[in-house]
């Protein structure tokens, strides 16, 4: 086998040279080597610094301290640690296009990586199912979405990822009935990926994303329809009152709903849907998709996590407001917890 390429890829041996199965290795000259490390670790520290500012404004200020924003909050944590835990290790084996941590740390990883993108996907969704009763029922909306709503959301994501991530990897259910197919073909020392059949991929597609998904795009759909309608019915009552101004207002008010939900639902869908469509097409075609294209679209997916604080936070004023005073050391001073922050 010869991966490489003139001026590009250089072939260097394995991973392991002492050690019989051991993973082919491919040597990126250093310009490209350095070029990369230089641009994932300017992603991990965006998604670090991103989503703690978002922790530490909720966690903060009494005003943020909402059922809402106990749901942002859950998935801050969850993207922090996704940026802490797993894209450092993920970088290392992008790059040097083998896995020097051991097995049982792959294992680790890999349930661990599936667990937060999990948590995060069904954070997301919860996010849209609180939007959904503030902007459709606002009347039901204090009695519907309390704090004891939004823990026994956040519980559900963060079990049943659990459940999936760990569950799937250690009973080794990803390769439950093709173990000798798995170890003759594609094991080999210095890999750590994750290896599906085809219904390990589909159930775990579904749980992760496709489910959660249709649930996002279902109620995303219902938000703008109703918000759509509201900012009509708000233009037909200044028209009837002939009130100059009222009609470009109603205007705003529709291209801003339209824009901030064609963001949110724009990139979560450009984020994640390439890397699930890979992992379920990917079993049908035995397994032929490219593993570094397989990598990128993990890696896009990985681009959510550092998107989620500016999509999620950086709309809102009083974040924006919360993200200065921490940048600036302000949350130092007496009392500042109480400040009341913008809500305009």
């Amino acid at each position: 086998m010869n991966f490489s390429q003139p001026g590009m890829i250089e072939y260097s041996d394995f991973c392991y040279k002492s050690v019989n199965r051991s993973c082919p290795k491919i040597t990126y000259p250093t310009a490209i080597r350095i070029t990369l490390y230089i641009f994932f670790m300017a992603i991990i520290v965006l998604t670090m610094c991103g989503n703690l500012l978002v922790i530490i404004s909720i966690t903060h200020f009494k005003q943020l301290q909402t059922p809402t924003n106990c749901l942002i909050l859950s998935l801050a944590v969850t993207d922090f640690l996704l940026a802490v835990v797993n894209m450092p290790p993920s970088m290392v084996r992008t790059i040097e296009t083998c896995w020097y941590f051991g097995d049982m740390f792959c294992k680790i990883h890999s349930s661990t990586e599936v667990m937060l993108c999990t948590v995060s996907i069904l954070n997301l969704s919860f996010i849209s199912i609180d939007r959904y009763y503030a902007v459709c029922q606002p009347l039901r909306y204090q009695t519907k979405i309390t704090t004891c709503t939004a823990v026994i959301m956040i519980l559900i994501s963060w079990n049943l990822s659990f459940i999936i991530g760990f569950g799937t990897i250690f009973l080794k259910l990803n390769i439950l009935g093709v173990e000798d197919f798995y170890y003759n073909n594609f094991y080999c020392f210095g890999s750590c990926s994750l290896f599906q059949t085809k219904t390990s991929a589909i159930i775990g597609s579904l749980l992760s994303f496709y489910i959660p998904g249709f649930i996002m795009v279902t109620i995303y759909q219902k938000i703008l329809h109703i918000a759509l309608k509201q900012a009509r019915s708000i233009q037909s009552t200044a028209c009837q009152h002939v009130q100059p101004g009222n009609s470009t207002s109603s205007s705003n008010m529709e291209r801003k709903a339209t824009k901030t939900l064609a963001i949110v639902m724009g990139v979560f869908l450009s984020c994640w849907l390439p890397f699930f469509m890979c992992n379920l097409i990917d079993p049908m075609i035995n397994y032929s998709i490219p593993p570094v294209l397989y990598d990128a679209f993990f890696w896009l997916g990985y681009f959510n996590s550092t998107s989620n604080p500016i999509v999620y936070a950086f709309f809102y004023s009083w974040f924006r407001k919360a993200f200065k005073m921490i940048i600036f050391g302000k949350i130092f001073q007496a009392h500042s917890s109480r400040i009341k922050l913008s809500t305009d």
